[in-house]
């Protein structure tokens, strides 16, 4: 670690890796919302953030866990699932009055046509205006799983790419067709039920503490323990040995 008078310690979050000030700073210089996309091995999260000095507020976001509740059955890790999240998330963020935004891909490696551009299209035919180029976004074909489907029939049920379908057995060859549905169902959402945010769940209440039965106290106190006394040091006497003689 660098030392000296005139070291500065970096901020938290950029010395733990989640932050990268420098880009922080020149997306708010646009004085837009920042359409936000933040990717695990089996979700993508996408959040439209206003920023202000008091500190980012949310306005509208959606996780494509939440697409099995219009019909999704298959991954929720793959290009389509993060266009029908960046799809739900823009029409939210749309019927709450924004109309513009500015790519935040955070510390995410901008890949042409990677799951965060497969969102950021999603928001763009959802209505929102994002600065992007159109080369860096993914293919239809790709945005609606044919390259999944024709991956199973190259490789099997047998890979390890295919590892989870005993346990859920979605229908590959039909995840066009499904894709389809689901991106018609969300755009078909009233614009009452877009507006409409998520409850914060109230905190739990504290149990009452369950109150402790008085100890019966004694009617006859028993006597204080008197102290003892400490013991007397013994006194050395001075004149033996070498340091302890006297000169005549």
């Amino acid at each position: 670690m660098a030392q000296g008078p005139t070291y500065r310690v970096k901020f938290r979050r950029r010395r733990e890796g989640k932050t990268n000030y420098y880009r922080r700073r020149r997306l708010l210089q646009s004085r837009r919302p920042r359409f936000v996309v933040r990717k695990t091995n089996t979700t993508t999260i996408v959040q439209v953030i206003n920023a202000s000095v008091i500190g980012d507020a949310t306005v509208a976001s959606a996780i494509s866990s939440e697409l099995t509740n219009h019909g999704w059955v298959a991954g929720t890790g793959n290009l389509p699932s993060a266009y029908l999240t960046g799809l739900l998330a823009g029409l939210r963020a749309k019927s709450r009055g924004v109309k513009e935004a500015v790519l935040d891909v955070g510390l995410n490696p901008p890949v042409k046509g990677s799951r965060v551009y497969a969102a950021l299209k999603g928001a763009v035919d959802a209505g929102l205006e994002i600065p992007h180029d159109p080369e860096v976004l993914p293919d239809e074909s790709r945005i609606t799983g044919e390259h999944i489907v024709a991956s199973y029939e190259h490789f099997g049920s047998d890979s390890n790419m295919f590892s989870k379908l005993g346990q859920k057995k979605p229908t590959i060859s039909t995840i066009p067709k499904k894709f389809a549905t689901v991106k018609k169902a969300i755009e078909d959402i009233p614009a009452a039920e877009l507006k409409k945010k998520k409850k914060r769940k109230a905190p739990a209440k504290a149990k009452p503490k369950k109150e402790k039965p008085e100890k019966e106290k004694p009617a006859v106190r028993p006597p204080r323990a008197v102290p003892r006394k400490p013991k007397p040091k013994k006194l050395i006497a001075r004149g033996k040995g070498k340091k302890g003689r006297r000169r005549k």
